[in-house]
C-alpha cells in the first residue's frame, strides 16, 4: 500500500513540504519565467569574457561554489566578490541563470572574480546553517590567501586574486549573509586576507510587525507578503520569529561591531523597504558615534534604484524587455563597481 504525501506548507510556485519532511522546489509558476531557475553548467573557456567552475571548498560537508573568472590578459591581481545568493533561506542555487546573467555583468564591469557560495537551504538546514556556509567560505578564502602555510590551493584565485580586497554582495537574504558574516569576521584576524567592503542588494531585514511600505507597496515577482511570511517561518530556528538577529539586525546592538566599508543597495518600490532603511540608519549612526571601530569615518553609502522592486536586476525578461529596468540595472552594477574601485 502507497502512503500518499500531504502538502503541510507551500510558496506558490517555488516550493512544498511534505508531512514526511520532504521538499519539493519544482518550479510550478507560470512556464514562460523557468529558465531563470534552470542551472548554468560551468564553462571553463571564455564565453562572453567570462569562464565559470564548480569547486568544493569542503571534502567533509560537500560545501562548493562557482567561481566566475573574467578575461584576465589585461588586469593586474583582482578583487573578489564572495557572493550568496538570496532565495528566502528556502530556494535557488549559485548556477541558476538569474544569478549567472548577472553576475558574469557584474565580474566584467567591476573586473572582479565572483566566488558564489552553493548555500545549505531551510527548512532541511535552518538557519545559521547557511550564515555558517558563508563564514566558512570567506575562511577558504583566508586559508588560499596563506598559500605559504597551508596545503590549499585553487588554480584560478592563487594566479588571478588579489585577497587584500575580499568584497562580501548578496541579494535579498543573501545580504542578511553579508551583514552576519561581515559581523562574525569583525572578530578574526583575517590576515593576509582583507575584508574590503560589504554590499548587500536589497537585504531580508524584517520585524515581526508589518511595515507602512509592506502594507502599501505593490508586490512583485520576486517578492511577495505570502515569501516573507512562510520562507521565513521555515528557515528561522524553530519558536523564533521575524525579529531574530539574522533578520533583525537592526533590533540588535550594531554600534559594537567591526564592519568593512559598505554599499547599501535599497529599491524604491520594495515591500521591506522601511525595514531596510531603519537597518542603513542604524549602522550610520552607529558610525558616526563610534568611529574608532571603522575603517574610515563616512563608510556607508546609499544606493537607491529609481521605481524598482525587489531584486529587479535579477528577472531577466524585465531588464530585456523595459528599458527601465534596464537602465536602473546598469546602475545598479555600475554603482557596485565603482564602490569596488574605491576601496
Amino acid at each position: 500500500m502507497v502512503c500518499e504525501k500531504n502538502i503541510v506548507e507551500e510558496v506558490s510556485g517555488w516550493l512544498r513540504v511534505f508531512d514526511d519532511g520532504s521538499v519539493d522546489r519544482t518550479w510550478t509558476g507560470p512556464p514562460e519565467v523557468k529558465f531563470m531557475a534552470e542551472p548554468v553548467p560551468p564553462h571553463s573557456e571564455f564565453i562572453n569574457g567570462v569562464a565559470t567552475r564548480d569547486v568544493v571548498i569542503d571534502p567533509k560537508s560537500g560545501l562548493r561554489v562557482r567561481i566566475y573568472l573574467p578575461d584576465t590578459a589585461d588586469y593586474e591581481k583582482l578583487p573578489i566578490l564572495l557572493h550568496f545568493h538570496g532565495g528566502g533561506f528556502c530556494i535557488s542555487q549559485a548556477d541558476w541563470y538569474m544569478y549567472y546573467s548577472i553576475y558574469t555583468r557584474l565580474a566584467l564591469s567591476a573586473k572582479a572574480i565572483c566566488v558564489s557560495v552553493y548555500l545549505r537551504l531551510a527548512p532541511e538546514h535552518r538557519l545559521p546553517a547557511a550564515c555558517q556556509d558563508g563564514f566558512s567560505a570567506l575562511l577558504w578564502l583566508r586559508s588560499l590567501a596563506q598559500s605559504g602555510s597551508s596545503s590549499s590551493h585553487e588554480p584560478w584565485l592563487n594566479a588571478y586574486a588579489d585577497f587584500n580586497r575580499v568584497f562580501l554582495i548578496g541579494d535579498s537574504s543573501g545580504g542578511n549573509l553579508v551583514h552576519q558574516v561581515a559581523a562574525w569576521a569583525g572578530k578574526l584576524d583575517l590576515g593576509p586576507l582583507r575584508l574590503a567592503g560589504a554590499i548587500p542588494i536589497h537585504p531580508g531585514f524584517v520585524r515581526s510587525q508589518r511595515s507602512k511600505s509592506e502594507l502599501e507597496e505593490p508586490e512583485s515577482p520576486f517578492l511577495t507578503l505570502d515569501m516573507v511570511d512562510k520562507f521565513l517561518k521555515l528557515a528561522l530556528p524553530v519558536g523564533s520569529t521575524k525579529d531574530h538577529p539574522i533578520t533583525c539586525p537592526m533590533g540588535a546592538e550594531i554600534s559594537g561591531l567591526r564592519l568593512p566599508p559598505m554599499l547599501f543597495c535599497v529599491a524604491e518600490k520594495d515591500l521591506i523597504r522601511d525595514t531596510e532603511m531603519e537597518y542603513y540608519e542604524a549602522v550610520k549612526n552607529a558610525c558616526n558615534t563610534n568611529n574608532n571601530n571603522y575603517e574610515e569615518v563616512d563608510h556607508v553609502e546609499l544606493l537607491i534604484s529609481s521605481g524598482m522592486g525587489h531584486s529587479f536586476y535579477l528577472n531577466k525578461i524585465a531588464v530585456d524587455m523595459d528599458d527601465k529596468t534596464a537602465q536602473e540595472t546598469q546602475k545598479l552594477i555600475q554603482g557596485i563597481a565603482d564602490f569596488i574601485n574605491k576601496h
